[in-house]
């Protein structure tokens, strides 16, 4: 039997949280194979970040990777040294020396492919692995860089590793006892889901749920990996994130109400309204990594409409000169910046197969005296923009709505 662990940056925050997790891995390793995957200790990529940009405005993106690999590598060797010191055969590796290649981007790289060859062979001396997570190499051999899989990445590596080497089960460790229906943080009542499916935890984690990184629960569907998501300091159960149970007709159909307020909405006025103006602003975008949330596109007017998208805090800057750039060129109006919104959600399989769902959403948020400001759906999700100061009170207010406090 194989297991895969990833424990995030909370969970080896400290010398006494590795230790603890340490142990952990040991007692496992008893009982089976074990791979684990470990994020940079605490706030240290925070950290890196920030010193990088006390010494540049834009740094180099290749650069960046570089530095920013060194924390889930001292993460990685530092654990093998606390499973070493229990006794237990262990090993570290970087992404690279791990086999996991991925395309020639900087800073948020898809893994392309993993060769297992050297974590096999480890794993054959008894050796449990404790592989950096967040990164990977380019795939030519005689000159490879260092490259970043993004915010979130050490899960992607971990649901990836899991993939290449056959694993039973794989496992995410967090600060948190797995799944809720809303940050227990703003809504003390919510509570812990024992199981997801793929579909809702995907919508959940896209739309601002930390507790799992989007590109990782799109790996365990497409391979069919049940994901456990669980506390790394407790024996509580967790959530599992699966495909749809069989009770899905008769649970509620909304699972929980996910929130992101690191959201910016930029702003195109009087773009021309003729074919191909909108393609050249999202390709441009696009070439840049930059991904874009709610779009809205205003009815024309006089041969021209406005044009706004949201994107994150991380893209922001990246996307305001681009848009800026190519407003220009298309001899649109000026480019606005709103800062001040946030998005919340609903999200849930059954959505789509109940009715009323968008007005019980809108009548609830508009009883509370909470604007909306644009809207987008899916099959199995309503989003909505909102004032950022509005956002804990449209959590509350949706949660108690949708009575998801009830089992």
């Amino acid at each position: 039997m194989l297991v895969v662990q990833k424990y995030g940056g909370s969970s080896v925050a400290d010398a006494d949280r590795i230790m603890a997790v340490a142990t952990r891995v040991a007692r496992t390793r008893e009982k089976a194979d074990v791979a684990i995957v470990v994020s940079a200790m605490g706030k240290t990529t925070d950290n890196l970040i920030a010193l990088a940009q006390q010494l540049s405005t834009a740094p180099d993106p290749r650069e960046m990777d570089k530095l920013l690999a060194t924390g889930e590598q001292a993460s990685s060797a530092l654990m093998t040294m606390a499973l070493q010191s229990l006794g237990c055969k262990a090993v570290s590796l970087t992404g690279g020396q791990a086999g996991i290649i991925t395309e020639v981007v900087h800073r948020k790289a898809r893994i392309s492919k993993i060769d297992p060859t050297r974590m096999r062979r480890e794993l054959d001396k008894g050796n449990v692995l404790v592989i950096a997570g967040f990164q990977g190499i380019t795939e030519h051999a005689s000159w490879a860089d260092i490259t970043t899989l993004g915010r979130g990445g050490s899960d992607t590596t971990a649901v990836a590793v899991a993939r290449a080497l056959d694993a039973d089960r794989c496992e995410i460790y967090t600060d948190v006892e797995g799944v809720y229906t809303t940050d227990p943080r703003i809504v003390p009542e919510a509570r812990k889901l024992d199981s997801v499916s793929y579909e809702e935890m995907l919508e959940l984690a896209g739309q601002g749920a930390k507790v799992m990184h989007s590109r990782a629960v799109e790996l365990g569907e497409l391979y069919d990996i049940e994901i456990l998501v669980a506390h790394s300091q407790t024996e509580a159960p967790g959530t599992v994130i699966r495909h749809e149970d069989e009770q899905m007709e008769i649970r509620n159909p909304v699972r929980g109400i996910a929130h992101d307020a690191k959201t910016n909405r930029i702003t195109v006025a009087s773009v021309p309204d003729i074919p191909g103006a909108a393609s050249r602003i999202f390709h441009a975008l696009a070439e840049k990594n930059v991904s874009v949330d709610i779009i809205v596109q205003n009815v024309s007017s006089k041969g021209v409409t406005d044009l706004s998208f949201t994107v994150n805090d991380e893209d922001f800057g990246t996307a305001l000169a681009v848009t800026t750039a190519v407003a220009k060129d298309l001899n649109a109006g000026e480019v606005t910046v709103d800062e001040d919104v946030a998005k919340v959600s609903i999200v849930g399989t059954g959505i789509r197969s109940h009715p009323g769902y968008a007005d019980k959403m809108f009548s609830a948020l508009a009883e509370a005296g909470i604007n909306i400001l644009s809207i987008t759906t899916s099959e199995i999700r309503i989003t909505v923009l909102i004032n950022s100061d509005d956002i804990q009170q449209a959590v509350r207010v949706l949660h108690q709505a949708f009575e998801l406090e009830k089992a």
